[in-house]
């Protein structure tokens, strides 16, 4: 495919997106199911533009005076990819191409309206509703958090201590430029690519059939740390899901003592047996709802209760940016709901001396200290025992972890850690 044809291809998609309200990742998985002709290239360009229209929608279209999905898609090509204004008007008059530039987009295009006046959600974009609680959690910060939020990310990789080491997974990642992402030293990280290029394929790489790597946020893997010694503990991970974090957990117990991964959703858990047989964990017990009382006989006898409570997702928008326009106050507000349910549920499995770690991968204060305060009000029984991890610098006065993409250069992450003093049947 030519340039004119791919960004063709980006400006469809992405009008399928807004006019049909498809999640980013169906709608370019329909249009390549009817490209047949795109090769791997072709679906890379025109996932990166689909995706970068998505991230900034709001400030291109103001800069373009035109928040269409062309105009958009025209102010990543210009303002994001730095494309000259000839050779955007080239692809555009290409056969296939997406049709001759108007003198109103030549001139935008030279001359593009300054973010200088533009209202804050339309500089940072986001939804105008959620500029009190963006505040509210970043205050003076607000404004580079979000430009941060907006961002290609890395790809992060976890070794798996189970199988190898640091220096025998740096050998093996090198060929996809590889290199520790700091913080933790078992972290690695493949830079974002440039703008229409592929990332590496990880799974290319022998030694990640072999188990010796995981793909995690660098992010996710400092939320895992922060549940703290666990070797030869009882540990359950609540809301295991495909068990990124359960294998995480698994790899720093050694396959000592016994970690159980659960989950409401049984479908879920099915990614969990698999990538932990090849993680090569051997102290998981995988406790599925298909049972009737999946979680019996463990109450009041767990160490370390890790809860990866259901969030918005407002830390991972700049790998799924569509979901930051999807969001709605009415979904919020339900997610608190859950996040309240899941603590209390989880609560009950801690031992007296134990810990609970409640982590979500939010920005906002509404689903994280807010559920903590409120929970402790209804529990004096635990306290906050404040975060204390080897190189993380991310913790706020109360002692809780706070990790942005502008702050630490990983996903959003909160995580608390609640200590149970006395346990009641």
């Amino acid at each position: 495919m030519r340039d004119g044809g791919r960004v063709s291809a980006a400006i469809e998609v992405l009008t399928e997106i807004e006019t049909r309200h498809f999640p980013s990742k169906m709608a370019l998985k329909r249009w390549g199911e009817t490209a047949r002709y795109a090769g791997s290239k072709d679906r890379a360009f025109v996932s990166g533009l689909v995706l970068d229209a998505l991230r900034r929608k709001r400030s291109l279209g103001w800069m373009m005076a035109d928040a269409s999905a062309r105009g958009v898609v025209l102010g990543v090509l210009a303002f994001v990819w730095n494309w000259t204004p000839e050779r955007i008007a080239e692809a555009a008059s290409e056969e296939h191409g997406f049709g001759a530039l108007t003198d109103a987009e030549r001139e935008r295009l030279a001359n593009p309206v300054s973010l200088d006046g533009a209202p804050a959600p339309v500089a940072g974009d986001y939804p105008d509703w959620l500029e009190p609680r963006l505040v509210r959690a970043f205050g003076a910060d607000q404004a580079v958090e979000m430009r941060a939020l907006s961002e290609r990310a890395p790809v992060d990789l976890r070794v798996n201590t189970l199988k190898t080491d640091a220096e025998r997974a740096a050998k093996a990642l090198a060929p996809i430029h590889a290199t520790p992402a700091g913080i933790l030293p078992n972290a690695f990280r493949i830079p974002p690519p440039a703008a229409a290029d592929r990332t590496p394929s990880v799974e290319a790489v022998p030694a990640f059939s072999k188990g010796w790597f995981e793909v995690q946020d660098l992010g996710s893997q400092i939320a895992a740390a922060v549940a703290g010694e666990v070797k030869g503990k009882q540990v359950l991970d609540f809301c295991a899901g495909g068990g990124g974090k359960t294998l995480a957990l698994a790899a720093a117990m050694g396959n000592t003592g016994q970690i159980f991964a659960h989950d409401s959703d049984a479908r879920r858990l099915a990614d969990c047996i698999r990538r932990g047989q090849r993680a090569g964990v051997r102290n998981l017990q995988i406790r599925s709802p298909i049972e009737a009382t999946p979680l019996k006989g463990l109450e009041g006898k767990i160490d370390v209760v890790f809860v990866d409570a259901p969030c918005t997702g407002a830390g991972t928008w700049r790998r799924h940016p569509d979901a930051k326009w999807r969001l709605s106050p009415d979904q919020l507000a339900k997610r608190q709901i859950e996040q309240d349910s899941v603590l209390e549920d989880a609560s009950t499995f801690v031992k007296a001396g134990g810990r609970m770690v409640y982590v979500t991968c939010s920005l906002l204060t509404d689903e994280n200290e807010d559920r903590v305060a409120g929970f402790l009000e209804r529990h004096p029984e635990f306290t906050v025992k404040p975060i204390a991890l080897e190189g993380v610098e991310h913790v706020t006065p109360e002692g809780y972890l706070r990790l942005t993409p502008y702050r630490a250069g990983t996903d959003g992450f909160f995580a608390a850690v609640l200590e149970r003093s006395s346990y009641t049947p």
